[in-house]
């Protein structure tokens, strides 16, 4: 979506900062100021003030500061044009598309209309359910029976489903509305022409965005009848696998611990904030993913799993390990705590108390550490055949981390372990890597194949030539056209695959760590438009070369997304064939000594050929 800055500016100079703060840190008036609590940091004296006349906030202790958009980016974790909607919803406003046609506009305020029909929906029922909690005794002596207490209760808007089919008819006079089935409150058996109530005889936690919003529900049963847990069904407001239960109430918790906590249930969440860990947030009956990943990692630096020690908790944690590597780095802590087995969070805390949660938590294995473990797991490390199959393991988790001090350290530790030395084993994954690779699935293919690449752990003509130090000559008009595509359209580097990405950041200065620069910045921010990665690049090196590519008429790159795409490909396409015809330059020098160079040099003859094949016909 691209919004003009125009736009932009009316809509700041419509809303009051004031306002937008207000309702998430409570303000005092202090002279022409108003002061609070900052709540990016922990802190007993305000020190964070919002100008009305600047209409700007900064916090003089931790420096955070912005307008009303960036307050809701860095607070409420949303992206900035979802900031910008929210904020444009509140004063009336109807966000334009530069490049949308207005049937596109049209349909996208439709959307925007019906996810809020819902949540208001959601809202109600989750307002009624806290009525009938204080009605329903049997449910308040078992939250009592887990030692919560009524505030923790009100915090996390605990609530009760009664027994009955027919609950929610009371709360919603028109039952048979259809907006009841969407919203996963009702269901429909269509061939008997009835309904009844999803959610019975449940305790019930409300499910909530970033924002705060009502987007769904987890319920459970009071005994131990089955399920034990019942969630929301998929919804268009609510996603099992990019949502996490307790996210809204954790974020200023998480500032103030240094580190988010996930584990696996809705109890464990609010019993650990009922024992000072106001942190924690659980996933939604799924793996951790990826996207639960990057979504928590737009609140702290630091994040913690926890699970279960027993076999079941060990296939998760791998699961969460495979989804943080591509966001773990060198400034980012991912660790893994494993309780005893005959504990979760909930029970070890109740039964040893704040104080040896906090010691286990602090003893977490760090990200490194698992993944050796998870390496050399079933393998004998006391044979040659045990330290190549673990080095087998090792290598697509090795390789899904992004580049810098923590992939190359663990590169070390792998190859002491599996007995080699770094380049013979950086050679047996490439050669291992090629002979694996299947004709036709890499760089020349559409976007699918470039996660398929990301998938595989493939390595690259790319990083070949990196590790082997050898010089590789950039064409100055490719990079820069790449630099202005993915400036422009900055969600195109979400379908790029792993080598892609690589070949991008090895480009020389400055291209290269303008490149490095993106990644980054979409792995913590989302995709976002020029205009904001414009202010974003302030100060940085690689602003003069970003600010001359999206300047003057050469900077346009307006047209059909589809054929922008092909653009990009073709242009990477072109600098994939310059690296391989430079590998296979040295393969050439090389051949008298190695007697596989001749080999590898035909398969990149091959690879080069299809990467050729797969170029438009000349102009």
């Amino acid at each position: 979506m691209s919004i003009p800055q125009a736009f932009i500016q009316e809509l700041l100079a419509r809303v009051d900062v004031v306002d937008v703060v207000g309702r998430h840190v409570p303000l005092k008036k202090s002279g022409a100021n108003f002061m609070g609590l900052c709540p990016f940091h922990g802190e007993k004296s305000p020190s964070f003030s919002v100008s009305p006349s600047k209409q700007f906030y900064h916090c003089f202790g931790c420096g955070k500061n912005g307008n009303a958009i960036g307050f809701l980016m860095d607070h409420a974790g949303m992206g900035f044009v979802e900031a910008v909607q929210d904020l444009a919803q509140g004063c009336g406003l109807q966000v334009p598309d530069e490049r949308a046609s207005p049937e596109e506009r049209a349909r996208a305020a439709s959307e925007r209309r019906r996810q809020a029909s819902l949540t208001e929906i959601l809202e109600q029922a989750a307002t009624a359910w806290q009525k009938q909690l204080r009605r329903a005794p049997q449910a308040i002596e078992y939250l009592k029976g887990r030692g919560l207490s009524g505030e923790i209760a009100r915090r996390y808007g605990l609530g009760y489903a009664p027994p009955g089919w027919h609950g929610l008819a009371s709360v919603f006079a028109e039952y048979d509305s259809p907006a009841l089935v969407e919203a996963g409150l009702v269901i429909l058996i269509e061939d008997e022409d009835r309904r009844h109530d999803r959610f019975r005889d449940r305790i019930m936690f409300p499910i909530r965005n970033a924002k705060g919003e009502c987007i769904g529900f987890g319920g459970r049963v009071l005994g131990d009848d089955k399920p034990k847990y019942l969630n929301s069904p998929e919804t268009p407001v609510f996603h099992k696998g990019r949502e996490l239960y307790g996210l809204h109430e954790a974020r200023t918790p998480m500032r103030e611990h240094g580190y988010a906590l996930v584990v696996e249930g809705y109890m464990d969440v609010v019993a650990l904030a009922q024992h000072g860990f106001g942190n924690a947030v659980a996933t939604l009956g799924t793996a951790c993913t990826g996207e639960h990943v990057h979504k928590l990692f737009r609140f702290t630096d630091a994040v913690v799993f926890s699970f279960d020690g027993d076999a079941a908790g060990r296939r998760a944690a791998r699961k969460a390990l495979e989804a943080a590597l591509p966001y773990a780095g060198d400034t980012r802590s991912v660790r893994f705590l494993f309780l005893p087995p005959e504990h979760d969070p909930d029970s070890f805390i109740r039964a040893h108390g704040s104080e040896a949660f906090a010691r286990e938590v602090q003893q977490a294995l760090p990200l490194s550490r698992f993944l050796l473990e998870a390496a050399a797991q079933d393998c004998d490390l006391g044979t040659a055949e045990g330290r190549a199959r673990m080095l087998s393991h090792a290598e697509p988790l090795w390789s899904a981390l992004p580049e810098g001090g923590l992939k190359r350290q663990l590169l070390g530790e792998l190859a002491q372990a599996g007995q080699l030395p770094v380049p013979d084993l950086l050679g047996l994954w490439a050669r291992s890597a090629a002979h694996g690779a299947r004709p036709g699935t890499e760089g020349a293919g559409p976007a699918g194949s470039g996660r398929a690449a990301r998938r595989s752990g493939a390595r690259t003509p790319v990083e070949r030539a990196a590790r082997l130090r050898m010089p590789r000559s950039a064409h100055g008009g490719r990079s820069d056209h790449a630099a202005r595509l993915l400036l422009s359209h900055m969600h195109f580097l979400e379908d790029l695959s792993h080598e892609d990405l690589s070949l991008l950041r090895e480009q020389p200065a400055p291209h290269g760590p303008l490149f490095l620069w993106l990644e980054t910045r979409l792995h913590e921010h989302g995709p976002q438009p020029w205009a904001v990665l414009r202010e974003a690049l302030a100060g940085h090196e690689c602003q003069p070369l970003a600010q001359r590519l999206l300047t003057g008429s050469h900077a346009q790159t307006e047209g059909e997304e589809r054929e922008l795409r092909a653009e990009l490909r073709d242009l990477l396409n072109r600098m994939l064939v310059d690296a391989i015809l430079q590998e296979q330059k040295l393969l050439i020098e090389n051949a008298a000594d190695d007697p596989q160079a001749l080999q590898r040099y035909r398969e990149l003859q091959e690879r080069r050929l299809r990467l050729e094949g797969a170029r438009p016909p000349a102009s």
